[in-house]
Parts: C-alpha cells; structure tokens; sequence
C-alpha cells in the first residue's frame, strides 16, 4: 500500500523561510510525477508546483520566484523551499505522486495527509 508522508510545516512570520517534505513508500514501481497542492480556508485545494520525472516543473504564478521544487528519486522524495513567504502562502498544503504500484501496476494519484503552513504578517 502506497504512503506520502509530509513534514516540514509550521508557523514563520512574513519574509521568512520553510521547506516541506514529501517521502512515498509503499510498493512503488515508478514515480511519473510529485508535486505540491495547497487550501486555504474557504477555498480550492490549488497546485503549488509539480516536477516530472524528467524535470519539467509547473509552478503558479504566484508562487514563481519563490518557490522551489526538487526531488530526489532515490529516496521518493519530493522538496518544496518556501522563501518570501506572505499570509497569502497560509494553507494546508498537500503532496502528491502520480505513480504506478504493484499489484495493480496503473497509473494512480495518491495524497499525503497535509501539513499546515501558517504566515504571520
């Protein structure tokens, strides 16, 4: 059974700094992409920024030039550096893999549990 589990969250004030992590465990045969989501609070769960297995990378437009994505294949894990953060940034943000698993060996999305990032101003 495939796990994400997320960690790295917590309070910053306004112009600080965090970095989220993602690891997925499970039987997993191959990772195709993993990226993060966030919801704030009345809103829709949005994407943050994904990154292929080839290393193309998505960001929103909001998020460009302060955010950075990063994997490490080897471990399953993705990254998510979070600089020039703004109470904007306030949500739970949630990782995702679109990955191939035994037995079922198809294509299937899976969500960690979140973590909450909360930005003071």
């Amino acid at each position: 059974q495939v796990q994400l589990v997320e960690s790295g969250g917590g309070l910053v004030q306004a112009g600080g700094s965090l970095t989220l992590s993602c690891t997925a465990s499970g039987n997993i045969l191959v990772i195709n992409a993993m990226g993060w989501y966030r919801q704030a609070p009345g809103k829709q769960r949005e994407l943050v920024a994904t990154k292929s297995n080839g290393g193309t990378t998505n960001y929103q437009d909001a998020v460009k030039g302060r955010f950075t994505i990063s994997r490490d294949n080897n471990k399953n894990t993705v990254y998510l550096q979070m600089n020039a953060l703004n109470p904007e940034d306030t949500a739970v943000y949630y990782c995702n893999a679109n990955l191939i698993s035994r037995p079922s060996y198809r294509s299937s999305s899976y969500w960690g549990q979140g973590t909450q990032v909360t930005v003071s101003s």
